[in-house]
């Protein structure tokens, strides 16, 4: 008989529900929804968010298949944000997961175990009705927001 396969991966995130969306910095989300949407048979609705912790206005689109994870553009609101230096070092693109967890401060504890650097600690989001968010750098240089999930609201797709 053999022994199930448990990767050090999954055994070092308790509660994660599924992977909630997948982060892309660009410069101009007007130039960016449409083709982004284009290319994955998606929709989007044109709601921009303001994102005080980031700096940033944020949109979502939604995949072409239920069960898709959204994809979120990140746009840098100021030359103060972050972002900015994100897009002179990388250019626009792939920026982080995101993971929706049900106890952020449980997953916290196993991402610094597994030696992941918390690069920003948990905050309200604006853009997920102030659901709590964290930001985790994994060894391998991974970026992940974990976005925890309110037990009396269920699993939340749309922001």
């Amino acid at each position: 008989m053999s022994s199930p396969i448990v990767s050090a991966s999954t055994a070092n995130r308790p509660g994660i529900q599924a992977l909630h969306h997948i982060g892309f910095v660009v410069e101009s989300i007007t130039e960016s929804a449409e083709r982004m949407t284009r290319a994955v048979g998606g929709h989007w609705n044109g709601r921009l968010i303001h994102d005080p912790l980031q700096q940033a206005r944020v949109t979502f689109v939604s995949g072409g298949h239920p069960g898709d994870p959204l994809i979120e553009l990140v746009e840098p609101e100021s030359d103060e944000s972050h972002l900015c230096a994100f897009l002179r070092k990388h250019g626009a693109g792939l920026h982080h997961l995101c993971y929706e967890v049900d106890v952020l401060d449980d997953q916290l504890a196993a991402s610094r175990a597994a030696g992941a650097l918390i690069a920003r600690p948990p905050a309200p989001a604006a853009a997920f009705d102030g659901r709590r968010i964290a930001w985790v750098y994994t060894r391998d240089k991974l970026l992940l927001e974990y976005l925890e999930r309110h037990a009396e609201h269920g699993r939340s797709r749309n922001p």
